[in-house]
């Protein structure tokens, strides 16, 4: 599954479309941008000081510039209750200046807290696989990717996306990690766009078009 994901990933990126694609997401050649390209910076990030370990009422909003929306009373329960206190102390224990990159499994794999924390919004609270990851992604961008049903796709789905694009970025001396970071910058987009949202805008920009019709089986129930 690793090599598959990595290939996949690898073509994706170093395919001929990734820099257009890039510079049509963030509006950078005239067009209108997508509302995605303001999801990490939006209100200055989810991962700045000071509300980096609390969920925010940005983050709710710059979820929905995913086009998913959490629920009402989730989103009360976030700010204001239980639910927000939990999901700050499992915060506190992932780290908030790390790279996916140079994480350890243990910081991914099942026990993490991360993974604890994607578990609670999931499975306890039932905002399901997709808005969960994406909230975690929006507090933790450079350890935690955007992962959607589109790039599930894409990617054959695996059953442990995290520990699956871990593997293939740390592979061949972190050769991925840095061919993200060069189309980073050869797209002309801000360092503060993570290498894991790089790579969550190629592989959707990719397939988005043609997912819906085709009815792709990017569904179901999966690990983080």
């Amino acid at each position: 599954m690793d090599a598959g994901l990595r290939d996949i990933v690898r073509s994706h990126v170093g395919s001929e479309d990734a820099v257009g694609h890039l510079r049509e997401y963030f509006g950078l050649d005239g067009g209108r941008p997508y509302t995605g390209a303001r999801f990490e910076g939006l209100g200055g990030g989810g991962d700045r000081v000071g509300v980096a370990d609390v969920v925010t009422a940005e983050d709710l909003v710059a979820v929905q510039m995913l086009s998913v929306r959490v629920p009402e009373r989730v989103s009360l329960d976030l700010l204001e209750g239980d639910l927000g206190q939990q999901m700050s102390k499992l915060l506190r224990e992932i780290p908030c200046e790390l790279d996916m990159v140079d994480a350890e499994t243990g910081e991914l794999e099942s026990g993490s807290a991360a993974e604890w924390a994607w578990d609670l919004l999931d499975a306890q609270y039932g905002v399901g696989w997709v808005m969960a990851g994406k909230l975690l992604a929006r507090k933790r961008p450079r350890l935690l990717p955007v992962y959607d049903r589109v790039v599930r796709c894409v990617l054959g789905t695996p059953s442990s996306f995290w520990l699956g694009l871990h593997h293939a970025l740390r592979v061949d001396d972190h050769a991925l990690h840095h061919e993200l970071l060069d189309l980073r910058k050869r797209a002309g987009i801000p360092e503060t766009v993570s290498a894991l949202r790089v790579c969550d805008i190629v592989l959707w920009m990719a397939h988005h078009e043609g997912h819906r019709p085709l009815r792709c089986p990017g569904h179901g129930t999966l690990s983080p």
